[in-house]
C-alpha cells in the first residue's frame, strides 16, 4: 500500500519504520526540519512501563487544587485558558472516578509493557547504539512520600513489575552521586526499567526506515485532509492534492485541528512540560541512570554526556512563553540531588514541549471511522514509553492482522 504519515515525532517515526518493515510504500510529512522536533525533542527519556498510568486518577483533583498555591508545583494552571481547556478539564475530572481510572490504567500498562518489549526487539535489529542505561529509582524525601507511593506499589505488584523498596543507604549505593545533605527517607528501585535518548533513537529509526524505502518530506506542512476522500492530502503551497491508499495521523496536538473538518472531534489538548539539559563536566558527580523526585515529580536522567532534568505539567498559557517558576523548580531539584552534575554556566538547553493529552489517559489507535484514515495519537507524557508498541499495533491493524495485545478501549469510539 501507498501510505502517508502526518508527523515525524517519535510516534510518526516508529509508525513509518513498522509500516516500511511490512513492505508498504511510506511517505512521512513533517512541518519541522527533522524528526522529533516537537514534544519528542527533549523529554525525560524514561521507559518505565509500570509508571505509565492515567493522569486522571482518584485524588488528583484535590492535589491540583493544593498545587495552585505551591511555589514548586508539579502541576500548574496558567492563563489564558481556552474554552477547550476548560472542557478538557471537565472530561478529565469525570475520568478520575476509581472504576474509570482502573480500566484506563490497565489499557495503558498493557500497551506500555508490550511497547517496552517491542523497543528492545527493534533496538537489537539496528546497527547503531543510542544513549541508554538500565535502572530507574524513585526518591522519597520523607515518610509522607513513602505513604503516598504505597497505592502505586500495589499496582506494580499486581502487574508483576520488579521493584524493591530500599533504604537511603541502599539508594546511595546505586546512585553514589546523590547529595548527602538532602534528606532521603528511602527509594523505590526498578531495576528492569530504563532511560534512553528518545530523539537519538528517532534519528536512528528514521535512517532505518529510509533504508527500507520510506521517504521523509521535512519542512512540509499538511494544510488539510480532503473530506470527500480522507486518503488525499493537501500540502501547503501545492496546487493539487496527493492521493494515497491510507493516511495515518501522528501529528500530536495539531492533529485535532486537522481532524475537526472531517467531523472527528477529539478532546486533545497541549499539557506543557519542561526540561533543562546540560553537559556533564565530571561523570562521577552525575546520575548513573535515572531518578525521579516523588515530591516534585521531576526526573533527572543521564543521556550520554548530558544530564537532563524534566518535569512540570502546565495547562493553559502559551506554547512559546517559558514559565520561569517551572524552570526554577527543575534547577532546585537538580541542586538538591546532583549539585555538580551539569555545567550550568554555558551551553544549557531549556525546552518547553506540548504533550498531546487526552483527558482519560490512553492514546487513540486504529481506524478513524472514515475510509483510508487511521489514527495513532494522544500519548501525552508517555509517548516515548508507548511509541514502539503503538506503531506495531497500528501496522497490524492496517494489515488486517490481530494485534499482539488486546486493544479494547484504545479506539476513537470512546469519544463518540
Amino acid at each position: 500500500m501507498n501510505i502517508a504519515i502526518i508527523g515525524a515525532g517519535i510516534i510518526g517515526v516508529t509508525t513509518a519504520y513498522e509500516l516500511a518493515s511490512d513492505g508498504h510504500q511510506v511517505t512521512v510529512f513533517e512541518r519541522h526540519g527533522s524528526v522529533a522536533e516537537g514534544s519528542s525533542f527533549a523529554n525525560a527519556g524514561v521507559v518505565a512501563p509500570g509508571y505509565v498510568t492515567p493522569w486522571a486518577a482518584p485524588g488528583m483533583p484535590g492535589k491540583v487544587l493544593r498545587y495552585l498555591a505551591a511555589r514548586h508545583a508539579p502541576v500548574r494552571v496558567r492563563r489564558p485558558l481556552a474554552a477547550a481547556d476548560m472542557a478538557w478539564m471537565r472530561q478529565w475530572l469525570a475520568a478520575c472516578k476509581p472504576e474509570t481510572y482502573a480500566a484506563n490504567r490497565a489499557r495503558m500498562q498493557r500497551l506500555a509493557f508490550y511497547s517496552c518489549r517491542r523497543l528492545h526487539d527493534v533496538a537489537q535489529r539496528l546497527e547503531y547504539d543510542f544513549d541508554r542505561s538500565e535502572g530507574y529509582m524513585v526518591l522519597l524525601r520523607g515518610e509522607k512520600e513513602r505513604a503516598l507511593v504505597q497505592p502505586g506499589l500495589a499496582v506494580l505488584r499486581e502487574a508483576g513489575v520488579a521493584f524493591h523498596e530500599i533504604s537511603a543507604e541502599e539508594a546511595r549505593q546505586i546512585e553514589p552521586a546523590l547529595h548527602p545533605a538532602t534528606p532521603l527517607a528511602g527509594a523505590i528501585h526498578l531495576p528492569q526499567d530504563e532511560v534512553g535518548n528518545c530523539r537519538q533513537f528517532a534519528v536512528i529509526l528514521r535512517d532505518a526506515a529510509e533504508q527500507l524505502g520510506a521517504r521523509f518530506a521535512f519542512n512540509t506542512a499538511v494544510d488539510r485532509i480532503d473530506p470527500a476522500s480522507p486518503a488525499r492530502l493537501w500540502i501547503a503551497g501545492e496546487p493539487a492534492p496527493l492521493a494515497f491508499d491510507a493516511v495515518v495521523m501522528c501529528a500530536g496536538v495539531p492533529s485535532a485541528e486537522l481532524l475537526r473538518p472531517l467531523g472527528i472531534r477529539l478532546p486533545l489538548r497541549p499539557v506543557y512540560g519542561y526540561s533543562v539539559s546540560a553537559h556533564i563536566p565530571e561523570p562521577v558527580h552525575a546520575p548513573r541512570s535515572g531518578v525521579m523526585d516523588e515530591r516534585f515529580k521531576v526526573s533527572i536522567t543521564r543521556l550520554g554526556q548530558r544530564v537532563r532534568v524534566a518535569g512540570s505539567a502546565e495547562i493553559g498559557g502559551s506554547a512559546v512563553e517559558i514559565n520561569d517558576a517551572a524552570i526554577q523548580t527543575l534547577y532546585k531539584v537538580l541542586q538538591d540531588w546532583f549539585p555538580s552534575a551539569g555545567r550550568l554556566s554555558s551551553g544549557v538547553q531549556v525546552w518547553k514541549g506540548a504533550r498531546p493529552m487526552l483527558p482519560d489517559g490512553p492514546p487513540v489507535l486504529g481506524m478513524s471511522g472514515l475510509p483510508g484514515l487511521w489514527l495513532n495519537l494522544g500519548h501525552g507524557s508517555s509517548g516515548w514509553a508507548l511509541a514502539c508498541g503503538s506503531a506495531r499495533v497500528l501496522a497490524d491493524q492496517l494489515a488486517g492482522r490481530e494485534p499482539a495485545i488486546d486493544v479494547e478501549g484504545l479506539g476513537v469510539l470512546r469519544f463518540r
